[in-house]
């Protein structure tokens, strides 16, 4: 059942980075992630989607819960909470979605971490994690990610892990409310196969 899943999370699904660590979230981080995300609200809304009014209360987190519980059954993503090893602080989340299998085995790659843990390196190791992750367990092919052109610290950490600039889309997400063009980045699983 997934919601015994969530309770007590398979050992398989923590991810292991340099100085993080990765697993996907629980019931028992609702604290530490409203408070974390409450305190970063005005450092993440211009980068993130418009959050609804009830973003940070528990029943919105237990519906987030929920989705999350469905989308890794399906296989579809898999969200991360960010860790710091040293003292086990929540400093941020990642997650690997929109999965899709057959002809394209990719993912597309979204993260943030809380204010006061930025440029600290966290963001580096957990992309670097989840990436690795998706070529050596999931066996994708391909790893897909997006930033907004005004957003440098995004940009160096997708460029740090080995992403590649792709293009630029227009209008590509609506972020804070706004229709907002993206730059587009991939990182394609080097090995047999792949063909330059």
């Amino acid at each position: 059942m997934a919601l015994l899943d969530w309770i007590t999370p398979d050992p398989s699904l923590v991810v292991r980075g340099d100085g993080v660590t990765l697993r996907p979230p629980r019931q028992g981080d609702y604290p530490a992630w409203s408070q974390l995300r409450d305190r970063s609200r005005h450092f993440l809304q211009p980068w993130e989607p418009a959050w609804p009014e009830d973003d940070l209360t528990r029943q919105a987190y237990k519906r987030r819960l929920a989705i999350y519980a469905r989308e890794m059954d399906l296989g579809t993503a898999y969200p991360f909470f960010v860790f710091r090893d040293e003292d086990d602080v929540l400093v941020g989340g990642v997650t690997l979605s929109n999965i899709r299998r057959g002809v394209a085995d990719t993912g597309t790659l979204g993260y943030w971490i809380g204010q006061p843990y930025v440029r600290q390196g966290h963001a580096s190791a957990a992309v670097g994690a989840v990436t690795r992750f998706a070529f050596d367990r999931l066996n994708l092919h391909r790893v897909e990610a997006a930033c907004l052109p005004s957003n440098a610290g995004s940009r160096g950490v997708l460029q740090r892990c080995g992403f590649e600039l792709e293009g630029r889309a227009r209008a590509y997400l609506k972020i804070n409310g706004e229709w907002r063009d993206h730059l587009l980045f991939g990182l394609v699983r080097e090995g047999p196969g792949r063909e330059e």
